[in-house]
């Protein structure tokens, strides 16, 4: 009779596996899944077998002998009686996930199904071990989460290019190189010329002049084009309109090419709106959310937005002006030393990496983007801090040690001395070598300790340096 619970069953089972003995059932029964448990009517363990190598090293002899119950977690123990009822009145029972107690922390889940032998009083449960797609499920899970602080990062940083463009005081236009359509423009621009954005954008770029200028506008377009840079002197906006100076930048944003036209007032009205446009640019770096700081040669704090005086904990800017930089590094002389030779010598340094402490002592880790701009009184530096959050791959174990592999013993270049960097690489080969020990040993720390050739004293003293295994304990074999 076919069970409502089964796609299909055996035709004739009686013909094909009558001949069947107890030891080609166990070996069928231990093959068919992870983890094979027999239950008696009252749900006790009275046997088992498993085929999943990984669930050998979980302590499941210890289930033997006791309730199922009791060798599962808390949340698992009513879908353990909804099997056992299910089985009391039909053969096979409905799949539920069950959460094992292994030797870990974190409960083992397996998927379950139980099936009833005949009246021999007898259940099967078999197990299927579903830590490797919980381990993949995490992986998509942390990847996810990337992608959306990648898409937040991306959409801020449009914000601001977007505040930016609105807030500055100088009319631009940007242009396809390719095309010669205009792709955006600023309200200033869109004053200026006397047409509204929306209807400047998708128009030719000479289209948005007067017909007597187009010859000259196009001719600077290519100009720029060509070399990357051209003026044009004097451009008339129409009959009774502005005189202004029209500068154009050849850019790349995605492999794509890009014309940057600014349309600067030609008279005394031109510095007062450069000067508007500067107020207006310092409003908008005091509201952004990133860090910025701007410093001298000896590094002295000069100027700061609000968010790098959030940064380090400061009640107020003037509680940090003047103060040195290296002050809130948490490596102060080796990032400091580093971060400004390379600047000087480069002018730009992107993605800096390194760790902030406020005055009230909280971390943070940051990633800075260094400028240095000459000026009459000496070279200014401006630093942009963004704090930065990594997500720990599946294989990095959590210890209170700052590097565990070669890749991220290479980071700690240029973040610390020599000295340090060379006693981590040690403390790092020590760590991995007595994990490894312990691992072939079978965590006998006796057996590890001579195939390290140190005493078992020494052993001890190491691992509880590298918070590795439970010491409170000795456990070994003798």
């Amino acid at each position: 009779m076919l069970n409502p619970l089964l796609a299909r069953s055996f035709k004739d089972p009686g013909l094909h596996l009558g001949a069947m003995d107890a030891d080609a059932a166990a070996t069928l029964l231990s093959a068919a899944a992870d983890l094979a448990l027999i239950l008696d009517d009252e749900g006790i363990v009275l046997d088992m077998a498993l085929s999943g190598a990984e669930l050998a090293g979980e302590g499941v002899d210890r289930w033997i002998g006791s309730r199922l119950v009791s060798a599962v977690a808390d949340d698992s123990r009513s879908k353990v009686s909804a099997i056992l009822s299910e089985l009391a009145s039909g053969p096979v029972s409905r799949r539920r996930e069950l959460n094992f107690l292994g030797e870990g922390d974190d409960p083992v889940p397996m998927n379950c199904v139980g099936i009833r032998l005949g009246d021999s009083g007898r259940t099967v449960l078999f197990g299927r071990d579903m830590r490797g797609l919980a381990r993949l499920q995490q992986r998509l899970v942390n990847t996810q989460i990337s992608m959306e602080r990648e898409y937040t990062r991306l959409r801020q940083a449009e914000a601001c290019y977007r505040l930016l463009f609105q807030l500055v005081g100088e009319a631009v236009i940007i242009v396809d190189a390719s095309s010669m359509t205009v792709t955006d423009a600023n309200p200033v621009a869109a004053d200026l010329l006397e047409i509204p954005v929306g209807k400047m954008v998708g128009r030719r770029a000479t289209h948005v002049f007067d017909s007597a200028q187009r010859d000259a506008v196009r001719a600077m377009l290519a100009s720029a084009q060509s070399v990357g840079k051209a003026e044009l002197g004097e451009l008339s906006l129409g009959a009774g309109g502005a005189t202004v100076v029209a500068r154009a930048s050849l850019y790349r944003q995605a492999d794509v090419a890009y014309l940057l036209v600014r349309l600067l007032p030609a008279d005394s009205a031109g510095a007062d709106s450069g000067a508007r446009g500067r107020s207006e640019t310092a409003a908008v770096i005091d509201r952004i959310p990133d860090g910025f700081v701007l410093i001298d040669e000896q590094r002295r704090v000069k100027q700061a937005n609000p968010a790098f005086v959030e940064l380090v904990q400061a009640a107020s800017f003037a509680q940090i002006e003047g103060g040195p930089i290296d002050t809130w590094f948490e490596r102060s002389s080796v990032d400091a030393n580093v971060l400004l030779a390379n600047v000087r010598e480069h002018g730009l340094v992107l993605r800096f990496p390194t760790v902030l402490r406020g005055e009230l002592g909280a971390t943070e880790d940051v990633e800075i983007t260094a400028v240095s701009v000459p000026t009459d009184g000496g070279t200014l530096y401006g630093l942009v801090l963004r704090r930065t959050t990594r997500l720990p791959s599946e294989d990095t174990p959590i210890t209170g040690f700052p590097a565990q592999s070669a890749e991220q013993l290479t980071d700690l270049i240029g973040h610390m001395p020599l000295k340090e960097v060379v006693r981590e690489t040690t403390d790092v080969v020590e760590r991995l070598c007595i994990e490894a020990a312990l691992k072939l040993t079978g965590d006998n720390r006796a057996s590890a300790a001579q195939m390290l050739g140190v005493s078992r004293q020494s052993l001890y003293a190491k691992m509880r340096r590298f918070g590795l295994g439970d010491l409170s304990a000795d456990n070994d074999d003798p």
